[in-house]
């Protein structure tokens, strides 16, 4: 549930922080590069809570996914922010890391057929909310917002 709020808010807001922008093209570009980002993820989650937990083929589509979903993270933290943005590239990088992990120890989770591993699915699922809890708090600070947690662990 949380995610899909952020997803929303992601959607809602991202036009919103460079409305003050000036006519810059990195930061036009930049914009257009997190649209795209924030679209992407979005379709991704979506298809994801769409997936039949009953059907035979359900943990091969939320694999490939979570792949697509790796994908976008590594394509967002390789974009160029602009200068006024810079200090969130590392946040973003984490983000990529910890996504990346993420998606590897959820194939490890599944990997044999009949067999799961639930420490796997653990370090997997803690790996997947640091990504996207380093993506909230880029996007608070993108917004120009402080946010209310900022404890990264």
């Amino acid at each position: 549930m949380q995610k899909k709020m952020l997803i929303l808010i992601i959607i809602m807001l991202s036009p919103l922080f460079f409305t003050a922008c000036s006519n810059d093209p990195q930061v036009i570009q930049f914009k257009n590069d997190m649209d795209t980002f924030c679209s992407e993820i979005s379709s991704i989650d979506l298809a994801m809570n769409n997936i039949d937990a009953t059907s035979e083929n359900a943990r091969t589509e939320l694999l490939r996914h979570l792949g697509n979903l790796d994908n976008q993270f590594k394509e967002f933290s390789g974009l160029d922010f602009p200068k006024e943005f810079d200090y969130l590239e590392p946040l973003a990088d984490e983000a990529s890391n910890y996504m990346t992990e993420a998606v590897a120890y959820y194939h490890k989770t599944y990997a044999d057929e009949g067999i799961y591993n639930e420490i796997y699915e653990e370090y997997a699922t803690e790996n997947y909310s640091r990504a996207w809890k380093r993506i909230q708090i880029l996007i608070s600070f993108l917004h120009g917002d402080e946010p209310e947690d900022v404890t990264l662990e």
